[in-house]
């Protein structure tokens, strides 16, 4: 452990340093009812003539893509579809996209959907201008080339995919994930359109608001400090909180689908500068073993990886205890870090999450932590995990 922790310092270090080097990236929000189509006319106005739309088919088949591209569909524009993204999209699915983005001679994509489309729809971009393998690109900064000028409308709350440089994609061989990460994968522009997201069942709308919860408090009580981390994950704590319940209840309530979508976008905006944590390290081998979704993964962990790094991160906990209205100022630290955790479950029950999965097999527990462990030694992580911890983190959420 002592030489993971050396090891890990190291690492932290060097991120910081290579993040230092980088240059500015631009990026700019459309928010509010319509802006999906502030975000289509704005794409017009720089003159492109080619827009290859990545999304997948249930949302075509829905209307809900027309109704987000009206003003391009009216445009005298050619417009290529790419619908064949899947949850946990993988190089092949990729790969079919970029055939389709090189046979219409696409100049800029539109990524419409949840954080699946987005992702891969950054990794389509990138391999459309390239021609090597995008399994050499994982890891942080390898993206080197320029890629096509990219474009997101989210329609779930949770990802933050429009506001980070980060892609998650499946092998389909080994159902392991990877995370290929870059400033020029970062979206030019997003629109964060509460209209497209009114139809989200609840079941969604809980997991989803969950992954966006689970990003700020990672960033949050992360070890990296930089930039506006800890604004932006405050603020996108707080409006998980205070409106994730009310939209999983009423999908239809507007406000709170309003207030989910900025809180994801903040949430996403913190872990675009520091990262994020363990909940991620754990959860994305329960993703890639079982298919758990990524939201529902993160809400089964959260809550124990909390207690595990709780001495740690026990005053930036005490903060958001009291950012919640879970305890007062004055109160002990220790008493109102977990007064936050158990605030944390409690909000997980709430929206209907159970606190245990069927899918984990417990034979597989001694490779799924050997995998979370290597995975997070590379995040700025207050604590790092062990053997055994992992281990009673899996039996605990094991039906």
């Amino acid at each position: 452990m002592l030489l993971r922790k050396i090891k890990h310092a190291l690492y932290v270090g060097l991120m910081k340093f290579i993040a230092g080097l980088g240059p500015g990236a631009s990026h700019r929000a459309f928010v509010g009812s319509g802006s999906s189509r502030e975000l289509c006319k704005h794409i017009l106005r720089t003159g492109a003539k080619k827009v290859l739309i990545v999304t997948d088919k249930p949302l075509r088949e829905l209307g809900v893509v027309d109704t987000a591209i009206a003003p391009l569909l009216e445009a005298d524009i050619d417009i290529a579809f790419y619908d064949g993204v899947l949850p946990d999209p993988t190089y092949e699915q990729v790969a079919a996209g970029v055939a389709v983005a090189k046979q219409h001679g696409t100049q800029v994509i539109l990524a419409i959907g949840g954080g699946s489309s987005i992702d891969a729809a950054k990794i389509i971009a990138a391999s459309a201008t390239s021609d090597e393998s995008p399994k050499d690109w994982v890891g942080f900064g390898k993206v080197k080339h320029d890629v096509l000028k990219l474009y997101v409308v989210p329609t779930t709350s949770g990802t933050g995919s429009e506001a980070t440089m980060g892609a998650v994609i499946s092998d389909s061989q080994t159902h392991q994930k990877g995370v290929i990460s870059g400033g020029t994968l970062l979206p030019a522009a997003t629109a964060l359109d509460p209209d497209l997201i009114l139809g989200l069942p609840p079941h969604i709308t809980a997991a989803t608001g969950m992954d966006a919860l689970t990003h700020g408090i990672e960033a949050y009580i992360g070890v990296w400090e930089r930039g506006t981390r800890l604004e932006d994950a405050r603020l996108g704590i707080k409006l998980v909180f205070e409106n994730l319940a009310a939209a999983y209840r009423d999908g239809s309530n507007l406000d709170a689908r309003a207030g989910m979508a900025m809180g994801a976008y903040y949430a996403g905006l913190a872990i675009n500068q520091v990262n994020v944590g363990n909940v991620h390290a754990i959860a994305h081998q329960l993703g890639g073993k079982y298919g758990i979704p990524h939201g529902l993964a993160n809400a089964l962990v959260l809550p124990h990886v909390l207690e595990f790094c709780q001495l740690e991160s026990s005053r930036r906990l005490a903060e958001l205890a009291i950012l919640v209205g879970a305890g007062k100022p004055g109160e002990p630290e220790s008493q109102l870090a977990q007064k936050f955790i158990r605030a944390v479950r409690d909000l997980r029950t709430e929206v209907g999450i159970p606190e245990h999965s069927e899918k984990l097999r417990r034979e597989d527990f001694d490779a799924i932590a050997e995998l979370a462990m290597a995975e997070g030694d590379g995040y700025p992580v207050p604590r790092l995990l062990d053997r055994g911890s992992v281990l009673s983190i899996l039996g605990s959420i094991a039906a």
